[in-house]
């Protein structure tokens, strides 16, 4: 391996003028500058990123452990991160926990060994225990789409309740009155809170609770979504609509409806929520709750910056929660 010494030697400068061309080639003359680059060029030297952060002690790398980087909404926030971390000079470690609290808690294992600037983490763990490895560590994290009890965490998220009561207003504005909501495991925060704004949206039109049927999903991706709409199908008395605690579950149900020749929207009404990019592309264009996931993922990362540039003493914690959007499309309006 090429070091910073084999640079030195081949350039004939010292090895602090090689350090001064690699981080401040400013005080260095151009002659020297030039010579130096063209030798790092030639022999492919490439810095020791952990021997500088062990001069420096600070790591040029931010972590994002999100649940599912099959789900375009995860790529989305990453985006909103990645761009904001490299406006400032760093990287960022994406890494899937599968919404598997163990791998979640090996990939935090990895961060703290690692000494990761920071994390942006949606955690798989309803507890919050994986997280107690961080914080004995010192290293600062910012949970992402969910929102924080401890005052002393940052925290970015979207009102799901809100979205949930979004979703089935205007399906009861569109006269219907058996709903189906296809959420996803239990101990997803979302799954829970968009279905109580769902059920929000019936009480306030006066409709009782049974007008909302719940089939559970073990996963919230599109083959889930086909499974549940095989078995909505199945119901002894069949609804006319159908929200979806996810995008990626109520592109599944479309395709269950039409394998089955079920017409949508004229049959089965149907609205997801994240809306992501595949939401409008579908053969039948997909009404869905927006969730602004670059601008959660970019909140997220200035959250952490700022917890990290300076006094950590003078950094104000802050639980940011964001309002979805309704977009309407075809899979929700007959005639249409």
């Amino acid at each position: 391996m090429v070091g910073i010494k084999d640079v030195a030697r081949q350039a004939g400068v010292s090895v602090g003028t090689v350090s001064n061309v690699i981080n401040r080639p400013d005080l260095v003359a151009e002659e020297t500058r030039t010579r130096v680059q063209s030798v790092i060029a030639r022999l492919g030297y490439v810095r020791s990123e952990s021997a500088r952060q062990l001069r420096a002690g600070a790591s040029r790398i931010m972590a994002l452990l999100v649940l599912d980087m099959g789900n375009p909404f995860f790529v989305a926030v990453a985006s909103g991160a990645e761009r904001t971390a490299r406006a400032a000079g760093l990287g960022v470690m994406v890494c899937n926990s599968a919404q598997s609290v163990s791998e979640e808690r090996e990939y935090l294992s990895l961060f703290a060994e690692q000494r990761v600037r920071g994390v942006l983490v949606t955690p798989a763990d309803p507890t919050g225990r994986s997280l107690d490895g961080l914080r004995s560590q010192g290293i600062p994290f910012v949970l992402v789409d969910r929102v924080s009890a401890d005052p002393s965490v940052c925290s970015v998220s979207v009102d799901d309740v809100a979205g949930g009561r979004l979703a089935v207003q205007h399906l009861v504005a569109a006269g219907h009155r058996a709903i189906v909501y296809v959420g996803g495991p239990p101990e997803v925060t979302q799954v829970h809170d968009r279905k109580a704004g769902a059920l929000a949206a019936l009480a306030e039109a006066g409709l009782p609770a049974s007008a909302l049927t719940e089939i559970s999903a073990e996963r919230l991706d599109v083959a889930a979504g086909r499974d549940a709409g095989s078995r909505l199908l199945g119901l002894g008395h069949r609804p006319t609509a159908v929200f979806c605690a996810n995008d990626l579950l109520a592109l599944g149900v479309l395709q269950a409806m039409f394998a089955a020749r079920i017409s949508v929207p004229d049959e089965m009404a149907i609205v997801g929520y994240d809306d992501i990019e595949f939401a409008a592309a579908a053969a039948v264009p997909l009404t869905s709750v927006r969730q602004p996931a670059v601008a959660m993922g970019r909140l997220a990362a200035e959250m952490l910056l700022e917890e990290t540039v300076g006094d950590p003493a003078d950094h104000r914690h802050r639980q940011t929660v964001l309002q979805p959007e309704l977009v309407v499309r075809g899979s929700s309006l007959p005639g249409r």
